[in-house]
Parts: structure tokens; C-alpha cells; sequence
């Protein structure tokens, strides 16, 4: 299988706290000792925390020992308190996703779906239709807030561009011909989430059924890129369209023979059949999946003034921008708010440190 890293997520994301609170900017309610923290005087209570750290050890071959329990409660604590961070300032700006992006995401993400599945798949992860709205609203709030704080203001000038690319010719000489790829990818494997149905057969009629749907929508002329933005179930590619690469043929030679198969026949701008999508590590199949060949590259040196070559380096230097921004930036929003983390000066307590 194509893939960034070895495990593929699905399209529903864990619900951290109520996003109705979330946004409102208000305190919780709450006893005292069910506070494990506070975020510029906004609670974060013990049953929020629990939800999300059931959630992520539900399926788990055995029972954390007491002192993973710990360290993973304080890991989900740490993320709500930066989740609430960003929500706050992102209220402070007044960010926040419209009821119309709300329901177009929520539309989205049902679509492959017929209305008796979808509702078992919220009943599945514990989401009522509302639970759900509201957990994309809080998604939704978050990247407005970071492309308006950090992407838009990133630019990369065409000096920059050349500079890079004199400074780094040997990185455009290439030894081999190299593949800039797509794929929409679609899991087969249950979620470890409580309440998840574990019936393999079920679980991969269903996957079968979703990928065939998006590829028919494919052959009937909706873009590929946009339904891999909306569907594909790899977190690590599906923002970008599904892309991956540039890969070089000889990893392509290494894929498992229907993917490396499926590959070598397309010319540029075409996409595969649906095929089984095989773990590159377990050699084990994931889930299914649509490749498409968006160019192929032939060895030697590549041209500055090729658009490919361009395009390639004002993304990495975008990207390279945005990441010490988002460092930068989550500092600061520390820095600037008043955090007390009551569980984490509890265990410190209780080993004796001061």
C-alpha cells in the first residue's frame, strides 16, 4: 500500500470535550475536585478527560499499569488544555465556522453513506447527529484559526525559490525516473473505539461499498482531488489531495504486485480500478484504495524553469515556514494565558518532588 505511515485513520475524529462549551468561553460547572485543570479560568473536568482516555485505550490486548494510566491521562489533559487554547483565541478573533461550512462538512462526511449506515456509525462512536456538527464546528474553528494566524502569513518569493534551487541542484538530478502520485484510501480495520461493531466481514463490505461509490463518482467526472480532500481515510495525505511522492521506480518495483501493477500501466492523469490496499510493513491488507499518476519525472537533471520543479520548492519552503510559525505561535499562546494544570502538580505531589 501507498502510505505516509503505517496506520490509516478514519473519517471521524475524537470528540476532546464539547465543543458548545468549548467555544462559549465560560467556566464549566463542576465540584472542585473533579477540576484537573483550568484554561484562563474555564474548567477542564475529570468526565472529559476520562471520555477521551477510554476512548483511545477501548480494544487494547491488555490493561495500561498504573503508571501508563498516568502518563496517558496527562497526554489527553495536555492536548484539551491546547484545544482550548486555540478555541478561546480563536472566539478572542471572532473565528469561528458558520452553520453553512458546519452542515456542508457534516453532508460531506455522510454522503458515501445511506442514512440507515450513517446513523449506525455515529451510534457506533457514541455521536448523536448533534455530537457530531458539533465536533466538526470545533475542527472547523481551528484550521480557520491557524490559516488565518500562520498560512496567510507565509509568503515565498521567487528569489527564495531560485536561491534554493542553486543551492540544491543535486537534489533535482535525478538517478532514476520518480512517480508524483494520488491516492483515496479507505480502512477496512475496526476503530478501537468503545461500542465499534467488530465484525471484519461487515466492516469490509462497508469499506468495498464506500471506495466503489467515490470511484464511480470518479468515472462520472467529479474531481479527484476533492474527493480525496472529503474522503480519502489517510489523515497524512487526504488534505493535500491524496498526493504522495515524488517516489522513486525503485520503491514502486518494492510495492506489493497489484499496487506496483496498477502503477506501472497508468499514464499521467489516470487512476487505477479500486485494489486492495496491503500494509507495506504487516504485508497485510488495510482497507482499499484508487490510485492516480499525476506525473512521471525521467532521470537526469531537471530544469529551474520547469513548473514541477518550482511548485515543488515553494512547498517545501512553505511548509518548512508554517511549521516554525505553528511552534512559535503555540508558545506564545501559552505564554499569554493563564494555565494551571492541577493533575500534573498532583503527581508531582504524590512522588515527593516539589
Amino acid at each position: 500500500m501507498i502510505q505516509a505511515r503505517k496506520y490509516w485513520s478514519g473519517v471521524f475524529v475524537l470528540c476532546l470535550s464539547s465543543v458548545a462549551v468549548l467555544l462559549s468561553g465560560c467556566p464549566g460547572r463542576g465540584n472542585d475536585k473533579e477540576v484537573m485543570a483550568k484554561v484562563n479560568g474555564y474548567k477542564i473536568l475529570r468526565a472529559e478527560v476520562d471520555k477521551t482516555y477510554n476512548t483511545q485505550v477501548a480494544g487494547s490486548p491488555q490493561k495500561p499499569t498504573a503508571t501508563e494510566e498516568e502518563a496517558l491521562r496527562l497526554n489527553v489533559l495536555g492536548q484539551i488544555i491546547y484545544n482550548q487554547l486555540q478555541l478561546q483565541k480563536a472566539e478572542k478573533l471572532g473565528i469561528v465556522a458558520t452553520d453553512d461550512e458546519v452542515e456542508s462538512k457534516f453532508n460531506q462526511a455522510k454522503a458515501p453513506y445511506s442514512q440507515e449506515q450513517f446513523q449506525k456509525l455515529l451510534k457506533d462512536r457514541g455521536f448523536s447527529e448533534e455530537d457530531y456538527k458539533l465536533e466538526i464546528r470545533r475542527n472547523l474553528t481551528v484550521d480557520k484559526l491557524l490559516n488565518k494566524e500562520i498560512a496567510s502569513k507565509v509568503t515565498i518569493s521567487d528569489p527564495e525559490i531560485l536561491n534554493y534551487y542553486n543551492q540544491n541542484k543535486a537534489e533535482f538530478n535525478l538517478i532514476e525516473p520518480r512517480y508524483s502520485l494520488a491516492t483515496i484510501f479507505v480502512s477496512n480495520q475496526a476503530p478501537n473505539e468503545p461500542g465499534h461493531t467488530s465484525d471484519k466481514a461487515q466492516i469490509d463490505a462497508q469499506a468495498r461499498k464506500k471506495i466503489q461509490i467515490i470511484y464511480n463518482r470518479l468515472e462520472s467526472g467529479e474531481d479527484f482531488t476533492e474527493l480525496a480532500q472529503k474522503y480519502s481515510e489517510d489523515p497524512d495525505t487526504a488534505r493535500s489531495g491524496g498526493a504522495i511522492g515524488p517516489v522513486p521506480e525503485s520503491q514502486i518495483k518494492n510495492l506489493d504486485p497489484t499496487t506496483r501493477d496498477a502503477v506501472q500501466k497508468l499514464k499521467a492523469g489516470q487512476w487505477s480500478q479500486v485494489i486492495p490496499a496491503v500494509d507495506s510493513r504487516s504485508h497485510l491488507q488495510s482497507g482499499y484504495q484508487i490510485v492516480r499518476l499525476n506525473a512521471k519525472e525521467n532521470a537526469g537533471q531537471r530544469d529551474f524553469n520547469d513548473p514541477q520543479v518550482q511548485q515543488f520548492i515553494r512547498n517545501k519552503l512553505r511548509s518548512q515556514r508554517e511549521q516554525i510559525l505553528k511552534a512559535a505561535y503555540d508558545e506564545v499562546l501559552r505564554d499569554n494565558a493563564e494555565v494551571h494544570n492541577y493533575f500534573a502538580e498532583q503527581i508531582l505531589k504524590n512522588s515527593g518532588t516539589k
